[in-house]
């Protein structure tokens, strides 16, 4: 912060389990110096199954806002009065704001995907994309890929009915395979996006073998720890397209930003913290 916080200062938080690695203090706290706000955002470790108590915890406390990350997304929701579409659809909540004394809960990850491809020059309409896992991440992806005019979306995971579950939310262009099909799934696709934890891990390989890869392909991984993770470096040398995960994570928090202050978020002050820069 450019001052100390004091008894008027505004409390933003990230809750997760780990969330030691967060880089979310860094960018929204150099979102509101940027922006010459008295905000203070901070990160607190909450244990799965303490998810709802802690949002709870924010009318007591006067926290104006907080991030959700793992493993608390959907868990946070009974404590919840509201849920803006997307969240209800996904039935997962990143971001929750507190608005007078009522609690909203916002799912911004479909946008900050869309955003971050966009930033990186790539639009989804028309496209045919393949994604792997069927988790939150993927969820909101699928969800929002669909909405933002994507001619198929195929997910590729290892439980068939997780993956039918995930594919039904981009309507009748959603489709779900096995791992055994990713190869000829990606013979045809456009865009590929990994929204599992594979790569995130010391040790972990890529998802996805590296001659499936090529310069037919856009790859996005939306880890964004390590920030070269091994399908990354694979895509790279293959000649595809890559894009990491940190794209997506300062515009999350830029939406998170714009729900919580009302103000327009500074990309360019986030995104300098995102990567540690000044």
């Amino acid at each position: 912060m450019g001052h100390p916080p004091g008894a008027a200062t505004a409390v933003a938080a990230v809750i997760g389990d780990p969330i030691a690695h967060s880089r979310s203090p860094a960018i929204c706290n150099a979102a509101f110096d940027a922006l010459g706000l008295d905000w203070v955002y901070v990160a607190f470790r909450v244990a799965e199954g303490d998810a709802a108590e802690a949002v709870r915890s924010m009318r007591a406390l006067g926290i104006r806002g907080l991030s959700v990350t793992m493993p608390h997304k959907a868990a946070v929701i009974p404590a919840l009065d509201a849920l803006d579409a997307s969240a209800e659809r996904l039935g997962a909540v990143n971001c929750i704001a507190q608005r007078d004394g009522r609690l909203v809960g916002h799912n911004t990850d479909g946008a900050g995907f869309l955003r971050a491809l966009a930033a990186e020059g790539h639009e989804v309409a028309g496209v045919r994309c393949v994604v792997l896992g069927a988790g939150g991440a993927a969820r909101a992806v699928v969800l929002a890929l669909a909405e933002a005019g994507a001619t198929e979306v195929v997910v590729a995971n290892r439980s068939p009915q997780r993956g039918s579950a995930a594919a039904a939310l981009a309507g009748s262009r959603g489709r779900a395979v096995g791992p055994e099909s990713l190869a000829e799934e990606l013979r045809g696709a456009d865009l590929l996006v990994n929204a599992t934890p594979v790569g995130m891990r010391p040790g972990d390989g890529s998802p996805v073998e590296p001659a499936l890869l090529g310069p037919h392909l856009v790859v996005n991984d939306l880890i964004y720890h390590p920030a070269v993770t091994p399908l990354m470096a694979a895509a790279a040398e293959s000649g595809a397209a890559v894009v990491g995960g940190l794209g997506m994570l300062v515009h999350q928090a830029a939406a998170a930003v714009r729900i919580w202050t009302g103000r327009e978020p500074p990309l360019g002050a986030m995104s300098a913290a995102a990567t540690g820069g000044p």
